[in-house]
């Protein structure tokens, strides 16, 4: 039978504390990226020019329709030959999870605009504000409300997808305990801890969405 060792984790300690900075910082990056990418995108969608909406909605296709592994090993590697430009695997990360999950926030953006009934920016219109005001004042904020749990249930798979960038050696959690696991030949403490971090990170968040989801509901 395997005998655990949990105290040769300890002495990994600040690889750890690292990388879920790293985790944490990234994280925040993607999603803020991603929230304007598909903020755009998702308004593009309800354009009445349909070169703008074709282009939004191929935009969208391309990236929910490709695994999100394939596409950050294809900015870091592809991307610069084809651009001719250097590129870092931070950069890269950032650049390639944004964009990915700005097609999803699109969809909510869009979706979350399309639920707001049209009678309230035909009054709008008919009071005398123009479309763009209409938007901003009237429909905006009231899709905004519905929008919320999905925009976070997003960002929390977002905080998911963030293991990723470890194929690219960018330094986060799952990067961090693949080095420790190495060092210290103890694979399975190193990467028990690491499913625990997360966890601890992610599961709050999880309660914290389903408890405004229910204070939604009842305001509704």
């Amino acid at each position: 039978m395997y005998q655990w060792d949990f105290a040769v984790v300890w002495s990994y300690r600040w690889l750890f504390v690292n990388g879920l900075g790293v985790t944490l910082a990234f994280t925040l990056a993607i999603v803020v990226l991603g929230l304007l990418a598909g903020l755009v995108s998702g308004l593009a969608r309800l354009s009445s020019f349909a070169p703008i909406r074709w282009l939004s909605q191929a935009y969208v296709e391309v990236f929910r329709c490709t695994p999100v592994l394939v596409q950050l090993v294809w900015f870091y590697y592809a991307l610069p030959m084809l651009a001719g430009i250097e590129m870092t695997a931070t950069t890269a990360g950032i650049l390639a999870l944004s964009l990915y999950g700005g097609a999803f926030y699109s969809e909510i953006v869009r979706g979350g605009i399309a639920s707001i009934e049209t009678g309230q920016s035909e009054a709008a219109l008919a009071l005398g504000m123009t479309p763009a005001q209409s938007m901003r004042r009237i429909v905006l904020p009231q899709a905004l409300k519905r929008m919320v749990p999905p925009l976070m249930n997003q960002s929390i798979i977002q905080l998911k997808n963030t293991s990723l960038v470890s194929v690219l050696a960018v330094p986060d959690l799952l990067y961090q305990g693949q080095a420790a696991a190495h060092d210290s030949y103890r694979p399975l403490e190193i990467y028990t801890v690491v499913a625990v971090i997360y966890f601890v990170v992610l599961f709050p968040l999880t309660l914290l969405v389903n408890r405004l989801e229910r204070r939604l509901a009842r305001a509704d």
